[in-house]
């Protein structure tokens, strides 16, 4: 693409591509190329809004559910609508035609760029050019600029720039199209348009402001309004600079206040040169970048791929205190209604904790700051403590729909928010781990402790003792695999709370002893007596999985009694291929699972298992594994590697890091898939580049691709940046600090003490084994 923004498209290992307009892509590349910031996604919906079109534009955690059956993330009115037509003809996809289309997402900077040639039916060409991003600086602020230019002839075209109220929340199931806002003021201030609407259920305010001026012959000029008529001559060039500012408050709050505030942070943007908003914007890119960039030297598709995952984890990484979280499409679509999992916590979090740590802390906020919601919810079902709701929203309340589709499309009851208890041992776990990570006492004083007290509650009273075996039980439960519905003991489950049930009881007695004034206090709070604690040690010791002679881990009560199906089929990325035959709703009654189940439990807790009972495990839930979530076949590649077997370890990481840009799961046009893009960064860096932590200590031991000459990144650990340049032979660490002080890494298999802010080089001292050869 050259032209006007040239400058912004140096280096293509930086860079992805749409080289041409086919509309069958057209709402797969509208979540590809979105853009965001944390507070404010967008689809990257074409200017012109073409037939077909999704527009998205999210606000991070404002949700509304006056028109259907469950709280959905609110598609608000779309501000990138920028419409021209010359001689009554609109300058458009799907209506000139096309001689020449390219757009490129700039990864490294978060620019959206386009340039399209475009003949109308008299055969007068029009060059389009285009530059857009939503600000990472201001994060209230996105800015769009098009320079139009007329090549055969003179003419006059006529401009709508007006923010687009036409846009709705999409279709599901029985409910129709839905939109989430009522439009409570629209009007013009001072050169600028604003628009005020409301959702009508939680009364979210949100105020819009935008202004528009243009470049000419050298001179600039502001707009009056959104729709203006301007005649140009033969290849004259205009630029039109389009800023709006975006900002939501909060319901009961004053309106005329919030407006002006609104304005004053405008009008400042659109008084600043087109020029220093870019630089300010690519700055904040630069920062991000160096915490979380990762460096590969091996194939260029490789790292563009790994950077676009990157990429769209930085775009919505929530900084608001708690108010919102990730959901499971972030916010690039409308994939199940912007709703929350487990995918945050497990999946997603990992990335922002080793990298931007304040990220991590306000993922757990989010659930920490509704855990009111979660004592109601276990109230209601008369357990103790707090569950976490399966799929959540804004208010901390269940929100898990009563019906779906299935991976067939037949419409099918869903049972997840009665039985898919698990999220709740989920946060615990990842609540403990962020402690771990970064020491965070404070965190675990307000927020943390309370959190693995009470969910240590919730399992006592969720598990029935059975006199007979002498065991805690936990039934009627759906575990990962959601193959199998209301199924007893599920393997996973059991031991995430009895993890639960054993660090609860363990953090008791380290507070009891090193923060009594921190102990009674929340003794009191929760009314919490040590007899209880006593208890939780109990429970844990009789909750038991079942295990074969040859070690395998039996998913849930009876799993081995039912029918083995061998899978001898694949796709064209590898992947199992559902054997002929077999209909959906015969999944249960055969041994084969959805995605990692047992396995992700051999994750998650690896300290707790042996090589031996890994491997063992590995090879028997391989082969009955379909990967039917995008959740799995990252965790898969992670435990591949660790049982050597390394070719389908770089398989499945592969088909993980293309899920979506290659649209492997046939869904990506209803956003990205967030927690496959944490699982995918996991496989890098826990798989790839062997970090990992054992007994609570960071270790460091490369086990990379052949083909990967080397790594460089950079981890949080307690504080510290640590910036590694790995090789399978080498490591090459710093750990940077405002303190100067020694700390303990594993390196590859031996702790050894470190100074911070020196330079050290490691050497194997045994060659890496790598027994075969893998891309």
């Amino acid at each position: 693409m050259k032209g006007f923004y040239s400058h912004y498209i140096d280096d293509d290992s930086w860079l992805i591509k749409e080289n041409k307009w086919e509309h069958s892509l057209q709402n797969i590349h509208e979540a590809l190329f979105s853009l965001g910031n944390g507070y404010l996604g967008v689809r990257a919906v074409l200017e012109e809004i073409p037939l077909g079109a999704m527009p998205g534009t999210y606000i991070a955690g404002v949700y509304d559910k006056m028109f259907s059956q469950v709280a959905e993330l609110v598609n608000l009115p779309n501000p990138f609508n920028f419409t021209a037509t010359a001689e009554g003809e609109k300058i458009a996809l799907g209506i000139m035609d096309v001689l020449k289309h390219q757009r490129i997402l700039n990864l490294k900077k978060g620019l959206l760029l386009r340039h399209t040639l475009y003949q109308s039916s008299k055969e007068h060409r029009f060059d389009y050019q285009c530059l857009r991003f939503v600000s990472m600086k201001n994060k209230n602020t996105g800015v769009m600029q098009i320079a139009l230019t007329p090549l055969d002839s003179a003419c006059e075209i006529d401009i709508n720039t007006q923010i687009d109220t036409s846009v709705y929340n999409g279709p599901i199931l029985t409910e129709g199209q839905k939109r989430h806002f009522r439009i409570k003021e629209l009007g013009q201030f001072r050169n600028a348009g604003y628009l005020l609407v409301q959702t009508p259920e939680k009364k979210h305010t949100i105020v819009y402001w935008s202004g528009l001026y243009y470049e000419i012959n050298g001179r600039k000029i502001l707009a009056k309004d959104s729709i203006l008529k301007i005649k140009l001559k033969k290849g004259q060039t205009i630029i039109f600079t389009k800023i709006f500012c975006i900002k939501c408050f909060p319901s009961q709050s004053k309106i005329v206040k919030h407006k002006r505030e609104a304005f004053k942070k405008f009008y400042k943007v659109l008084h600043t040169e087109f020029d220093v908003l870019v630089e300010e914007h690519i700055k904040s890119w630069e920062k991000l970048w160096q915490k979380a960039g990762i460096l590969v030297e091996g194939k260029a598709d490789l790292q563009q791929n790994i950077r676009f995952n990157i990429y769209h984890m930085l775009i919505c990484a929530p900084a608001d205190n708690g108010f919102s979280s990730i959901g499971a499409r972030t916010l690039t679509g409308e994939g199940y209604r912007g709703h929350i999992f487990w995918d945050a916590e497990i999946f997603l979090m990992p990335f922002y904790l080793f990298t931007m740590p304040k990220i991590a802390k306000n993922i757990l906020l989010y659930r920490c700051s509704r855990l009111k919601r979660a004592r109601e919810i276990a109230k209601k079902l008369k357990f103790r403590g707090i569950m976490f709701p399966w799929e959540s929203a804004d208010t901390g309340e269940e929100e898990t729909p009563a019906w779906a589709r299935d991976i067939d499309g037949s419409i099918t009851k869903v049972y997840t928010h009665k039985m898919e208890h698990h999220i709740t041992a989920d946060i615990a776990y990842a609540v403990y781990n962020y402690f771990i990570a970064t020491g965070d006492e404070r965190f675990m004083e307000r927020y943390g402790y309370e959190v693995l007290f009470e969910t240590a509650r919730f399992w006592v009273s969720r598990a029935e003792y059975n006199k007979e075996k002498n065991r805690y039980e936990i039934n009627h439960v759906i575990g990962p695999d959601e193959f199998h519905v209301n199924v007893n003991n599920n393997a996973y489950t059991n031991m995430m709370a009895k993890w639960n049930l054993t660090v609860a009881r363990k953090m008791f007695y380290k507070i009891r002893e090193d923060a009594p004034s921190v102990s009674q206090r929340l003794q009191r709070k929760l009314k919490l007596k040590c007899e209880e604690v006593k208890n939780w040690k109990k429970v844990a010791s009789l909750i038991s999985i079942n295990m074969n002679k040859e070690g395998v881990i039996e998913q849930f009560d009876g799993y081995f009694k039912l029918k083995k199906v061998i899978l001898t089929e694949t796709d064209e990325n590898g992947m199992p291929v559902l054997p002929r035959g077999l209909k959906i709703k015969e999944l249960a009654k055969t041994q084969l699972v959805k995605q990692a189940d047992t396995l992700m439990l051999l994750y998650l807790l690896s300290d707790n298992f042996d090589l031996k009972t890994k491997k063992v495990n590995y090879d028997f839930y391989i082969k009955r594994t379909l990967h039917k979530s995008s959740l799995s076949p990252s965790i898969h590649s992670i435990l591949a590697l660790e049982c050597r077997d390394l070719h389908r370890a770089y398989d499945l990481f592969n088909v993980s890091l293309c899920i979506d840009i290659n649209n492997l799961y046939g869904n990506t046009k209803d956003g990205i898939h967030g927690a496959c893009l944490g699982g995918t960064w996991q496989a890098i860096v826990f798989g790839f580049a062997g970090i990992s932590i054992k007994e609570e200590r960071l270790f460091i031991d490369p086990r990379m691709p052949r083909s990967w000459k080397r790594m460089i990144f950079s981890l949080f650990w307690k504080g510290k940046r640590l910036k590694l340049d790995l090789t399978n032979e080498s490591i090459k660490l710093r750990a940077v600090s405002s303190k100067e002080e020694e700390i303990e890494i594993g390196i590859f298999d031996k702790l050894t003490s470190i100074r911070t802010n020196e330079d050290y080089v490691f050497e194997r001292e045994m060659p890496a084994l790598i027994t075969e050869y893998y891309y």
